[in-house]
């Protein structure tokens, strides 16, 4: 680097550091030892149903948006200007969706794991096909938001990647394996807390040192960073408003609509309407985080705009750039840096915990449970769950430290970090939208549609090569001259090295510019097409799937319990099929006492006979309902 720019910590931002990681072991610790102790599976893994809207709207909010949104949202504006910002609206249009046709379906079931829907609208196959895709998707994600404030500790303090990845792993492993669901998501409020408060303290600095928000605003508009009218409809332009507001809103329901992690969360609620609370009140939450994040990115602009550090070689990767800015203006003001880090360290504990607790939950609804019923044929003893659980955690912490190393190959953090929601959470949400969406789908055309849309997904996401995005142009000119001095002295070696990356930064520009009709048009089409090209393939292939196999079949045509639809569908179902038990199942309720399993025989109105079993969905709901009128099964 061309200045001594590590090393900048002082004692007061040690300690910052510190107590934030310290402050969230203790919250582990503290619910390990108060309320029920984590003795029960649904204290948990789901906080015994008893939280609180707003803890949980905040911990939706922090899952999946924290140091991914304070290091790649701030270089977004930084280096392709504020059309990112559109995505938000995408947030707005997508929640009620996300709230008033997936939700009730989940919450009506009240499963651990939201892949047991799967099961009963499909079959067992489909289950463990979509829990394998999720359980992949979330570990790589862990490695990138683990690697992210990695990143951001070297830059600032000069600590290797290693050390950095080890303290956050294993300080979000202690909390959550010790202290459940109650835990993880008392930590994300406080987290999230740090994370608001590590971007406005960029925010307020560069402000008043750029001299108020007029002087940051005109120099992004002379820099050529804000637009939001880009309404061009070529698909391999990599931000316009088609591709924000489709692509971002199909990713937002990926993650909000049909996501383990968020489905667990909101499930941590009593009831239907403080679940949809949770999810209207963290979309402002999250708008705010993202805007403010944004705006960074300009406030950083205004320092940098007449010497890009990333030309002038200060930095590797423009992930570094918002760390840079710590060092450059907070290093003489006592703890702000420790506040800046402890808020790239939130982001990644929040995240991080969310994840290997929804790991751990999939992990043993959809694989040891059903494992243990067929080698032994009898349910998995509910004393061994809880046990089991807290050893996932365990291991999936741990291997989310092996996976953060790997995550440096993967690019951009912000781009990465959506590429893999898109190439896998785009067939997945195809998945469970066929399920609840078209009653004739069935189990050979979802898992046809869903193997099919990740094949082509994950071709599309991870093959190459791909054409370098189009940044905006950047400028040296206004270098201090010992950064430009350094750079004409510098030795043989290092100079090259420093050229070829000022030409790889150049060549990238002209080469986006110039031949990118090269590439084949699929490596072409900007990342946030991958999602809905997932979804739409999933959807399609199923749907054709479905009708191909209903067609060969000489059986009846078959469907699910009508609680296992959207609620749009779910009306629909019940208008064209009544609902009646047969004789048999009749008697034998009298010979059971009414207690016997009811045999749903639905049939459509021309008099095709739609006939499936309900038992399972009753006997849940019944069990859900013992659960909350006695104490749960100790573990």
């Amino acid at each position: 680097m061309a200045e001594n720019d590590t090393g900048i910590f002082g004692a007061w931002d040690y300690v910052v550091l510190a107590m934030m990681l310290v402050i969230s072991a203790a919250i582990g610790v503290y619910y390990r030892f108060t309320g029920g102790r984590q003795k029960t599976t649904q204290e948990y893994l789901l906080g015994d149903r008893s939280l609180s809207v707003f803890p949980v709207a905040v911990s939706l909010m922090a899952s999946f948006m924290s140091a991914i949104t304070l290091l790649g949202v701030s270089m977004e504006n930084y280096a392709y200007g504020t059309q990112f910002i559109v995505i938000n609206i995408s947030y707005g249009l997508a929640t009620p969706i996300a709230a008033y046709w997936f939700l009730p379906v989940f919450f009506k079931l009240q499963a651990t794991s939201a892949y047991h829907y799967l099961e009963l609208r499909f079959g067992q196959v489909t289950r463990l096909a979509a829990s394998f895709a999720f359980s992949l998707q979330m570990i790589l994600y862990m490695g990138i938001v683990l690697y992210a404030p990695a990143l951001a500790l070297e830059a600032v303090t000069g600590l290797s990647k290693t050390l950095s990845v080890l303290a956050i792993g294993l300080v979000c492993t202690f909390y959550s394996t010790i202290g459940g669901m109650k835990a993880v998501i008392i930590t994300d409020v406080f987290q999230s807390l740090l994370m608001f408060a590590a971007v406005y303290v960029v925010i307020i600095k560069a402000t008043v040192d750029a001299g108020g928000l007029t002087e940051v605003w005109e120099i992004a508009v002379d820099g050529n960073r804000i637009e939001f009218d880009n309404f061009d409809p070529d698909p391999t332009v990599r931000h316009t408003w088609w591709s924000l507001v489709i692509g971002g809103g199909f990713t937002y329901l990926s993650l909000y609509a049909v996501n383990q992690a968020q489905v667990q969360r909101l499930l941590t609620l009593k009831d239907l309407k403080k679940s949809q609370q949770a999810l209207w009140i963290s979309w402002p939450v999250l708008s705010l985080l993202s805007l403010s994040t944004s705006f960074s990115g300009l406030a950083i602009y205004s320092k940098y705009y007449g010497c890009d550090p990333l030309k002038a070689g200060r930095i590797s990767a423009y992930d570094q750039l918002m760390p840079l800015y710590v060092v450059d203006s907070l290093k003489n003001m006592p703890g702000l840096a420790g506040l800046f880090v402890a808020g790239i360290f939130s982001g990644s504990l929040s995240t991080v915990s969310s994840a290997v607790n929804s790991l751990a939950a999939v992990t043993i609804e959809d694989y040891l449970k059903p494992a243990y019923a067929w080698l032994k044929g009898m349910p998995l003893p509910e004393t061994w769950q809880g046990f089991l659980s807290k050893i996932m955690v365990l291991l999936y912490g741990l291997l989310c430290l092996g996976i953060a190393f790997a995550a440096q190959y993967l690019g951009g953090i912000l781009q990465a970090s959506l590429t893999i929601f898109g190439v896998v959470g785009g067939p997945l949400f195809g998945l469970f939208t066929l399920g609840m969406f078209f009653p004739f789908a069935n189990q050979m055309g979802a898992v046809t549609g869903l193997l099919t849309g990740l094949i082509l997904s994950l071709w599309i996401g991870f093959g190459g090569p791909k054409p370098p995005p189009k940044m905006l142009p950047m400028s040296t000119e206004n270098c201090p001259l010992r950064t430009q001095n350094y750079l004409l002295n510098m030795n043989t070696s290092s100079g090259i090295k420093m050229m070829a990356l000022n030409q790889n930064v150049t060549a990238g520009l002209s080469s986006a510019a110039n031949s990118s009709d090269d590439y084949f048009l699929l490596y072409r089409l900007s990342y946030l097409w991958y999602v809905v090209i997932g979804f739409l393939v999933t959807l399609l292939v199923g749907v054709i799937c479905s009708c191909i196999v209903n067609w060969c079949s000489k059986e009846p045509h078959t469907t699910s319990n009508p609680d296992l639809f959207a609620p749009l569908i779910r009306c629909y179902v019940k208008q064209n099929y009544h609902t009646k038990a047969t004789a048999d199942d009749d008697d034998d309720d009298d010979d059971d006492g009414g207690g016997g399993d009811d045999v749903v025989v639905m049939k459509r109105e021309n008099g095709v006979s739609i006939i499936k079993l309900s038992g399972d969905i009753d006997r849940l709901s019944q069990s859900n309902e013992n659960q909350k009128r006695s104490p749960s099964t100790p573990l």
